[in-house]
This record gives structure tokens, sequence and C-alpha cells, in this order.
């Protein structure tokens, strides 16, 4: 029987490989912002389409390693249909569990528990909440 661990590696490396949302939004109104992960050069482009305050559609197109190409598509699953405010409170236990090591409430990340194991990685961090901190600029355009 897989470990959990086992189960988690097995979750990113699905996400890595078939990325989910992996596209572009192309229509008017949607808002996109370009980030680069300032310590080891991954790039993504967030595009978030929000319709009577949710986000009805979440897409990213980039390059880098698996723990950020999976964080990436975990989030845009997790964000569609939710309120910038409800995102904004998934992107704050993702913080915590990356960096502090907290295990977030029952279903409030998903998929994105599988990333629990980087917290270790100092270094692989900004790689896993990479999605994230785009997420944060969208929403300081957005109101």
């Amino acid at each position: 029987m897989p470990t959990l661990e086992e189960l988690y590696r097995s979750v990113i490396m699905d996400h890595a490989r078939y990325r989910r949302n992996f596209r572009k939004i192309d229509k008017h109104g949607v808002y996109y912002v370009h980030y680069k992960n300032p310590t080891c050069g991954d790039v993504m482009t967030l595009f978030i389409d929000i319709k009577n305050a949710k986000i009805e559609d979440a897409a990213f197109i980039g390059d880098g390693c698996s723990i950020s190409m999976a964080s990436s598509s975990i989030m845009t699953e997790l964000i569609k249909g939710k309120t910038l405010k409800e995102a904004g409170l998934m992107r704050e236990a993702m913080e915590n569990m990356i960096r502090k090591g907290e295990e977030p409430e029952e279903d409030l990340l998903g998929d994105a528990v599988s990333l629990i194991g980087v917290h270790p990685l100092r270094a692989r961090h900004n790689c896993a909440l990479m999605p994230w901190q785009a997420l944060d600029r969208i929403k300081e355009n957005v109101y």
C-alpha cells in the first residue's frame, strides 16, 4: 500500500505532466499577470475571468519546475467558482502550509495539500507559492 508521501508525489507529478487549465483565456475583460519566480526563473502568466464577483475561469501558461507547474494547475482548479475573498483565504492557508508547515482546514486546499512536503525545502517555497503570488497581483488590480 502506498504511503501518504507517495500519494502526494503522485498527485504533484500528475498535475505537472497533465496541467489542468494550461491555456490562455483570450477574451475581453480577463485579468492577467506575467509572473517570474525571482529565486529560480520559473515563469507563468495567470489569467482570471471574474463575473458577478466570482472567479468564472482560471488558466495559466508558462514553464517551470514540477512544483510550480503542479501548484499552478492545482490552484486554477481550486479557485474556479470562488469569490476573491474565498481565494484569498485559500492563499493564506497555502502560505501557512508551505512556510510554517501548518495543515489546512479539511478540504480547504483540495489537492494543494499534496504540496505540504515542500515545507522543509525552503529553496522551493516560492515554487509552490508562485501562482498564489500571481493571484495576489491580480487581486490588487481588481478593486
